[in-house]
């Protein structure tokens, strides 16, 4: 058994290398998973990357497996798919889902794994993490048959958002991003595309993860009267600026956060491996394609993460492969 492998680390903020390390010895409960795909969380990612992570936040932006703390050095990701070299024989062959960060091989309990469903490739089965995200903000929004809902935001969540929403029975699904180049990913997920500006009035909800003061107001600016904003953007410190005048009180509009590291209390009888689950297998659906954006083998990490966070290198969901594939 190898036990040889190689990581990513944030050796300071700006500044990632690759580093080789050994594996520990995998106990009885354990599994030897071989690394085929990781996805960079652009987001995210980029944020701990360039040391942006506030520091009261430390704790709960940790990610499963991290090791190192922020700001640096510290390994840090949790979107990878890899195949089953030693563990249980019900796993053995398998490939798997895991929180993990990007790394050629590495060893967790059997239990921090999920098998990808036959019908999704690997390389789609990265957006696992994202999709459970998604999963959750629909169960805490509750959307019904016939509403019109826009996604303000075309991120990897926003995205993945409305690519959910596009298969409920007389969902209108609007996509609002300031990019125009978002409305080739609004038409491939099934939704229609539109920039604030364009953006159409009178929703019964509006799922807002653009991360900004002006996405959130325009969110609310969208509402019907008794219409929900539900909030997945993640703002850390920063303080954001909101106009709680005009339409709030008299339509009595509602703000709900959702936030993926609890199960939804709307579903609180499903377990975190049962929601997991559950987005593998709506990742069956190719429309998710749309989100991979781009791939970059593994040894060019460190520059792929520097391109991605200055802008140069536009993604949402970038592939990084292993061995060459």
């Amino acid at each position: 058994m190898n036990r040889d492998a190689r990581a990513f680390w944030l050796r300071a903020p700006g500044a990632g290398e690759i580093r080789s390390v050994t594996l520990p010895e995998p106990g009885p409960e354990d599994v030897l998973v071989r690394s085929v795909f990781s996805g960079v969380s652009r987001g995210t990612e980029t944020l701990v990357f360039t040391g942006a992570v506030p520091e009261s936040q430390y704790a709960a932006m940790r990610a499963p497996f991290q090791e190192g703390d922020f700001p640096a050095p510290v390994k840090y990701g949790y979107l990878n798919v890899g195949v089953v070299e030693h563990g249980p024989a019900d796993l053995l062959g398998r490939t798997v889902f895991c929180l993990y960060p990007h790394q050629t091989a590495y060893v967790v309990p059997a239990s921090a794994v999920t098998p990808v469903p036959d019908g999704v490739p690997a390389a789609r089965a990265v957006l696992a993490g994202t999709v459970e995200t998604a999963v959750n903000a629909l169960w805490d929004a509750t959307p019904m048959v016939g509403d019109r809902v826009s996604v303000v935001g075309g991120g990897m969540v926003g995205c993945a958002v409305a690519a959910l929403l596009a298969r409920f029975p007389g969902v209108r699904v609007e996509l609002v991003d300031a990019d125009p180049a978002r409305a080739a990913v609004a038409d491939a997920l099934g939704v229609g595309f539109a920039t604030p500006v364009e953006a159409t009035g009178g929703r019964d909800l509006v799922v807002h993860a653009s991360a900004t003061d002006a996405g959130l107001q325009r969110s609310l600016d969208l509402l019907a009267p008794e219409g929900t904003v539900v909030e997945l953007s993640w703002y850390g410190d920063r303080p954001v600026r909101l106009s709680l005048g005009g339409a709030f009180h008299s339509g009595r509009l509602t703000i709900r956060s959702s936030q993926v590291g609890t199960v939804s209390p709307n579903r609180a009888r499903r377990s975190y491996a049962q929601r997991l689950a559950l987005a593998l297998g709506l990742l069956a659906d190719p429309a998710f394609d749309a989100l991979l954006t781009g791939r970059s083998r593994f040894t060019d990490l460190p520059d792929v993460l520097d391109r991605l966070a200055a802008g140069s290198l536009p993604a949402l969901c970038h592939l990084i492969t292993y061995d060459g594939k």
